[in-house]
């Protein structure tokens, strides 16, 4: 199967949130699968099942009410967010089956780091030690998804303590320099990719940037 992967860079949350919708309701049988690769610029997600009481002092920071699954998280820049743009139906996934396998890859890409994680059954996500370290929050339409994951290579944590994040109270969020992994988004987006495609049978990738200039932040 081929695979389409795009590279954002850094971009406004909710212009690519529409683009994804966008894609999703206008693809067919034949539209390839995706994958698109982003930095956001500070914002505070809320997700279908969120609480506004998980929402502690987000100041400045903008809060974003998203049609994906999970609670509230925070993305900014350091932080790789992939999204996962898959017809589910083709490649006979379910959303379990699916979330697993993003799980999964993000452990082994950890394990090549020498950072041991771990995934935990009843809260998505993975986990090193107490600590989160990447959280998975998808959106399941016409038998495609879309949203994806989150993991904190580089960045400031600090706005994850003006949330409960995943609705979690004093939930501490870990990022991969801090058991001295690689701080290089660029490599670490190498080695995601590179799993995620073997873990989900791609046999091809398709490298591009992009997908109009106006979601650039």
């Amino acid at each position: 199967m081929h695979l389409i992967v795009r590279s954002l860079g850094l971009t406004e949350y909710v212009a690519v949130w529409q683009a994804m919708r966008s894609f999703t309701d206008s693809r067919d049988e034949l539209t390839l699968d995706e994958i698109w690769i982003n930095q956001h610029t500070p914002v505070f997600t809320q997700g279908q099942s969120g609480r506004q009481e998980n929402i502690l002092e987000p100041r400045d920071i903008p809060v974003v009410h998203a049609d994906r699954g999970g609670q509230v998280t925070y993305h900014g820049p350091g932080q790789l967010v992939v999204y996962l743009l898959f017809d589910l139906r083709r490649m006979d996934l379910n959303a379990r089956r699916l979330v697993d396998g993003i799980e999964e890859s993000i452990v082994s890409v950890l394990a090549g780091y020498s950072i041991g994680a771990t995934t935990k059954r009843d809260a998505p996500g993975v986990y090193v030690d107490a600590s989160k370290i990447a959280s998975v929050g998808l959106r399941i339409r016409r038998g495609c998804s879309y949203h994806g994951l989150s993991l904190n290579v580089a960045m400031d944590l600090e706005p994850f303590d003006r949330i409960n994040p995943c609705g979690h109270v004093n939930l501490q969020m870990s990022q991969v320099k801090d058991f001295g992994g690689p701080t290089d988004l660029s490599l670490v987006t190498k080695d995601l990719v590179s799993v995620l495609s073997h873990q989900f049978r791609f046999t091809s990738l398709i490298h591009t940037k992009g997908i109009g200039d106006s979601l650039v932040a």
